[in-house]
């Protein structure tokens, strides 16, 4: 049972000094006579991995105890909420461990036949696209993830999956399903196509090019460039360059401009989120290893944002720490906004109420 706490500290994002209690893995501002108090200085909204994949690796999906590794190292790295970017495993047994983080789920991946990793996807053509929108929503919590682009074997290059016409019919029937949309997408062609078939996010985003950006910005469409991942482009780039030279130099050509576009898309306004990629190719636990990263584009307390706080406003969740808003908060001896490493020392970790962490 969730203990009843007390706690005392600066409150983040707003900066003020102000005591709030626990009781029933909630918070509230009403005293409680018999409540715990816990030391520490500085109490922040719990982070958000906004881009992972639980019950995913290299090879496909992966057994339930595996994914429950997954989902601690999350926790243990103090992301309590979660917007899984599309799993072929069905993890809706996680809602039901109060010790495991909040999950947002994407269903799985919707691409094309040969055009993306095995045993990831649902794989359709075309002309079946929207039924997958639809069958995917029935296991999502309100995303679709699709594929826009990956390498095309015939032209050697990136290429989008998806005609406009059909990516815009697509991401309509999502919406009118209650559910947002967002992709995969490295190059320039399918980032601006899906951008005006009306996308609602986009994921790594490499080849944002300034008509995109203005958008994106005008439109309010997220980015989440995971930037951890994009440290892959090279191994890419090498593995297939003896075949696909050309997409070989693109992909490296996206990694030398990624912090430059990404700046550009801060400075025009568009809202940038955390997100590490980690299930597949990147092991879980990560997210502080991207806010660090996160913070050569929008700086210190601009990253700490994008994976705390601006990242639960954008996901529907409880952004701040007031009363009724949900117990899930990192207690820190010193103010993450002026040091980030604050992150890997917190004195507490809180989910749903309770101490929780390694």
């Amino acid at each position: 049972m969730p203990a009843r706490l007390r706690l005392s500290g600066v409150v983040l994002p707003e900066g003020e000094h102000r005591e709030l209690w626990v009781v029933d893995g909630t918070l509230t501002d009403e005293p409680v006579a018999d409540a715990t108090t816990l030391d520490g200085g500085w109490l922040l909204p719990a982070l958000v991995d906004a881009h992972c994949h639980v019950g995913l690796d290299a090879s496909g999906a992966v057994p339930r105890a595996e994914a429950e590794g997954q989902a601690l190292a999350d926790r243990d790295a103090g992301a309590l909420l979660l917007r899984d970017a599309g799993s072929p495993a069905d993890t809706r047994w996680i809602d039901a461990r109060d010790d495991l983080p909040h999950l947002i789920r994407a269903g799985r991946h919707i691409a094309r036949p040969k055009r993306y990793i095995r045993h990831y996807a649902d794989e359709v053509d075309p002309e079946d696209l929207v039924a997958a929108v639809e069958r995917q929503a029935a296991r999502s919590d309100g995303w679709i993830k699709l594929v826009g682009d990956w390498i095309d074997r015939t032209g050697g290059d990136l290429a989008p999956l998806w005609p406009t016409e059909v990516a815009r019919a697509a991401i309509a029937r999502a919406h009118e399903l209650g559910c947002r949309v967002t992709a995969h997408v490295f190059g320039e062609q399918a980032a601006a196509e899906l951008v005006e078939a009306g996308i609602d996010g986009l994921e790594h985003g490499t080849g944002i090019t300034a008509p995109t950006i203005a958008r994106m910005a005008e439109r309010r469409v997220a980015l989440v460039p995971t930037l951890v991942q994009l440290e892959n482009f090279e191994s890419f780039a090498a593995a297939g360059e003896a075949r696909f030279p050309t997409y070989a130099a693109h992909m490296r050509s996206l990694y030398r401009s990624r912090l430059d576009r990404f700046g550009q898309a801060r400075d025009a306004g568009v809202p940038i989120y955390a997100g590490t990629d980690a299930g597949g190719y990147q092991p879980h636990g990560r997210i502080r290893d991207e806010i660090d990263a996160l913070s050569t584009v929008l700086g210190p307390a601009g990253a700490l944002a994008a994976g705390s706080w601006a990242a639960r406003a954008w996901l529907g969740r409880a952004a701040r720490l007031a009363p009724g808003a949900p117990a899930d908060l990192l207690v820190l001896d010193t103010d993450p906004r002026a040091d980030l490493s604050a992150l890997r020392r917190p004195r507490h970790v809180l989910l749903r109420g309770v101490r929780v962490g390694p």
